[in-house]
């Protein structure tokens, strides 16, 4: 199997995993605070990650991998988990996951710009084309616009697309756990004390269920997928296997029908055969890579 190869089903488990963050957050922010969940997820993430740390004795980054980890954290750690947990407190997941449907073409965009990856046109023609499939799915969901909380939404597109790539870059050279790992203890003496903080404001009351959804996004959504998802990327290139996000939203229908009850409807599997189209096309598309 070809490191390309590897790369996309990497990549594949990591969008497996991240695909259940939207209907968990909602289950989370439906009784607690949403800002509460997004930094509160990724205070555990850390903790987590201190012991991976220590456990395998991992080298202190170095001050240029320390940038790119701060970039990475501003986008993973911070961003996406903050957007995305306020607009679950206004509209379904499904809605949600179709907005997150741009983030594939956000993620090569991203590559393109900072690490020099050269796509070929063949590839932007099928990243833009799925893209524009999710758009319309969303419009057409929505009734012809946006709800206010696409706006979150949005943003929640560009840090992940941000921190995707970063992260997925410096993955090459320092290996998937570490980044995350890093970019989480980078994180922690700044979102502990605000964690500490919303808790004692807000309070932390809440059913089983509630504390289900938070405990998956924060040792799934924000710990172990990223093990996947990073590795994946310094396998395969941050624009083709990026691609394979284009499948999360569909996996997320499926389990925001199954953890959240919310429709799932022919309309909505139509879409999804035509998204993973899209996917096997862009798959066979050259994209030029630069050594790290």
């Amino acid at each position: 199997m070809t490191n390309e190869s590897k790369g996309m089903w990497l990549g594949l488990v990591g969008v497996a995993i991240f695909s259940l963050t939207l209907p968990f957050t909602r289950l989370a922010v439906a009784e607690l605070n949403p800002v509460f969940v997004a930094f509160g997820r990724a205070v555990v993430a850390a903790l987590c990650a201190i012991v991976l740390l220590w456990q395998t004795k991992a080298v202190r980054p170095t001050i240029p991998q320390w940038k790119s980890l701060l970039v990475t954290s501003l986008g993973v750690v911070v961003g996406f988990p903050l957007f995305s947990s306020v607009a679950m407190r206004y509209v379904p997941a499904a809605h949600g996951a179709i907005v997150l449907g741009i983030l594939p073409l956000a993620t090569a965009l991203f590559g393109a710009l900072r690490f020099g990856e050269r796509p070929s046109a063949g590839f932007w023609l099928a990243a833009l084309f799925g893209s524009g499939i999710v758009v319309w799915f969303a419009l057409r969901q929505g009734g012809g616009s946006f709800h206010w909380a696409d706006v979150a939404l949005f943003a929640a597109v560009i840090a992940a697309a941000m921190g995707y790539a970063e992260g997925g870059r410096l993955s090459q050279t320092m290996g998937g756990q570490q980044v995350i790992c890093w970019a989480l203890v980078l994180s922690l003496p700044i979102l502990l004390p605000l964690t500490i903080w919303l808790g004692w404001q807000y309070g932390v009351s809440a059913s089983p269920k509630a504390w289900l959804g938070f405990a998956y996004v924060s040792l799934f959504s924000m710990f172990i997928g990223f093990f996947f998802w990073y590795k994946g990327l310094a396998l395969g290139g941050i624009a083709r296997v990026g691609q394979v996000q284009l499948l999360q939203p569909f996996m997320t229908l499926l389990g925001a029908a199954l953890i959240l009850d919310e429709v799932l409807d022919t309309t909505n599997l139509l879409f999804a055969v035509a998204v993973i189209a899209v996917v096997a096309v862009g798959r066979q598309m050259a994209v030029r890579r630069q050594p790290a």
